[in-house]
């Protein structure tokens, strides 16, 4: 008897180079050639930088941005605030390319995207530039493309293909050999590989296990033993065996949040109020688009724990007797825990709001008395505001307990338009 031999499984990588740099530079063809580097919410520190900053600036991540403000300007450095809208935007116009080229899409981040490749039988190498291209064409956005026979080997593919140049934005560990996988691997430090954070690296370092090649080379039973299950399957991907699967749809969120630091401190209980209801409102908005209602809400207000004052961290959750997605509900509910967490003479320097054990409209069940949240009029008038707010991104419509003068939120000095997402902010050419 003959057996068919089975096909082995192929992915792809998709990865955005410098994501929010990038986004910028899109659409600001004058800062070409030059450092550009974008802030952290209220600009205070660098949290994405283009190639030519990361060669000019000594920046590591989240380095404040007072401490090399005067070196960067006299770089002629270009700085943005981070303009989520726009990438947000960015990014779902890179999925929708990256989709064209595989039937099976994962949207791991805001800018990764894994393809499945099995049976799509093409040179891999010309395919990936074929699709680095077509993302360059119709996005503007610089990507790399690495493939692997697992998702651990497609992101180290990846690595390679945006760090060294002489793979020209796509590297192809299928065309090569073991021993030339092995050659590669051994140059890469442990830390590389997908999962492997400080400290378990640390760890790893202390039973002499420094590079890829060597976690690639150890006992899949004895690294289970001594840190898990996930990093046995780690081990296990680095042999090209496939342990972890694509997801084709993003699994259910179980807790929704919006939270951001302040721009200027709040200290009066009105200021946190209006922003203990903005982020109510928030929460209760990206929680329907989701199909989701709550079954509790969760409050905290905090000063920094750099400060000088004693630090404060305040934080109530309670439960809802039946799920609700009503944005005046969980309002109402999230500034009654504020009102027992507050606490006089506080600075305080963010809060944020969580809605907790949500649950789809299938999953609705009704308290011990048979009632339900599912009321008509509450679910008619929540479609109305999601409708104008979708229709109108300026926020037109919102809970009068978020104020009109909102002095507390985020700093964006250097904001650039939202090109993609306002009509009004349209690039225009003159």
């Amino acid at each position: 008897m003959s057996s068919t031999p089975s096909i082995r499984r192929v992915f792809a990588l998709g990865d955005v180079n410098s994501m929010y740099a990038s986004c910028e530079e899109v659409f600001r063809p004058d800062i070409q050639g030059k450092p550009v580097v974008v802030l952290s919410n209220n600009d205070g520190c660098v949290i994405a930088q283009n190639k030519l900053a990361k060669a000019t600036l000594e920046i590591y991540m989240a380095r404040p941005w007072f401490e090399i403000k005067e070196a960067a300007e006299k770089l002629g450095t270009v700085v943005f605030s981070s303009n989520y809208e726009l990438y947000a935007n960015m990014s779902n116009r890179f999925a929708a390319i990256m989709s064209k080229y595989s039937p099976r899409m994962e949207k791991y981040s805001i800018d990764e995207v894994f393809l499945e490749m099995t049976g799509i039988h093409v040179n891999y190498t010309d395919y990936g530039h074929t699709i680095k291209q077509d993302v360059r064409d119709s996005t503007g956005l610089p990507i790399c493309v690495g493939f692997g026979y697992s998702k651990t080997l497609a992101k180290l593919a990846n690595h390679c293909a945006k760090k060294q140049d002489h793979w020209n934005g796509v590297c192809d560990f299928t065309s090569m050999s073991e021993n030339e996988i092995d050659a590669i691997l051994a140059e890469l430090s442990v830390g590389k590989v997908w999962g492997v954070g400080r400290k378990l690296e640390a760890r790893l370092n202390k039973l002499g296990v420094h590079t890829v090649l060597r976690l690639k080379h150890a006992d899949p039973k004895r690294i289970r033993d001594e840190f898990g299950v996930l990093l046995e399957r780690t081990v296990r991907e680095l042999n090209g065996e496939v342990w972890i699967e694509m997801e084709d749809e993003l699994p259910e969120a179980k807790q929704v949040m919006s939270s951001r630091s302040f721009g200027v401190r709040a200290s009066t209980l009105e200021d946190l109020s209006q922003a203990v209801a903005f982020h109510a409102g928030i929460a209760s908005e990206r929680m329907r688009g989701k199909g989701l209602y709550a079954n509790g809400v969760y409050v905290f207000a905090q000063n920094s724990p750099h400060d000088k004052a004693e630090y404060y961290s305040g934080q109530l959750s309670v439960g809802f007797p039946a799920p609700t997605n009503s944005t005046t509900k969980i309002t109402k509910t999230a500034l009654w825990l504020l009102r027992k967490l507050y606490r006089p003479g506080v600075y305080y320097q963010k809060c944020g709001v969580m809605l907790l054990d949500t649950v789809s409209s299938g999953g609705l069940q009704s308290d011990m008395f048979g009632f339900t949240e599912s009321d008509p009029k509450s679910e008619a008038l929540m479609e109305v505001m999601d409708k104008i707010k979708r229709k109108y991104p300026n926020n037109p419509v919102k809970s009068a307990a978020e104020g009109k003068v909102q002095e507390w939120k985020m700093q964006r000095n250097y904001l650039s338009p939202n090109y993609t997402g306002d009509w009004k902010q349209l690039l225009e050419v003159k």
